[in-house]
């Protein structure tokens, strides 16, 4: 008997990931994870006097993240569709991040980055997601 072993995020044969909500779980905990590695580090930093705590770029923490997209954008193959949906999310989550870290510049650079990332991957998923299908379906 074989035993089958569950992934996650559910892929297709192509190696694409099925759901929206798998795309935004795991891209948000690569985020989370991130942030978990980021601090460790700049605990570590600021323990032997490299610097002061949250002073780490946050926007590492879209590390993980990056990597998903990109592993969904090859599976798609070449073509025009990820090509586009894949250039339009970029753009609209790069401008979205920057701004969200614009408005947080009271806040030290680890959170202020982190929220950028975090809004980075919200915004690439709900763009790339549903855009490269779309594009997909319609060109056949």
């Amino acid at each position: 008997m074989t035993e089958q072993q569950s992934a996650f995020p559910r892929r297709d044969a192509d190696g694409r990931i099925r759901t929206l909500g798998d795309l935004i779980g795991v891209g948000l905990a690569g985020v989370v994870i991130g942030l978990l590695v980021l601090v460790l580090f700049d605990v570590a930093f600021a323990w032997f006097g490299a610097g002061e705590f949250g002073q780490a770029n946050g926007w590492l923490a879209v590390i993980l993240p990056a990597w998903l997209f990109w592993e969904d954008f090859r599976a798609w193959g070449f073509g025009a569709p990820r090509v586009v949906a894949g250039l339009m999310a970029v753009a609209l989550a790069v401008v979205s991040g920057l701004l969200v870290a614009g408005v947080a510049t009271a806040l030290p650079p680890l959170l202020s980055g982190v929220l950028a990332a975090t809004t980075f991957t919200l915004v690439y998923a709900i763009v790339w997601f549903p855009g490269v299908r779309w594009l997909a379906d319609r060109t056949g």
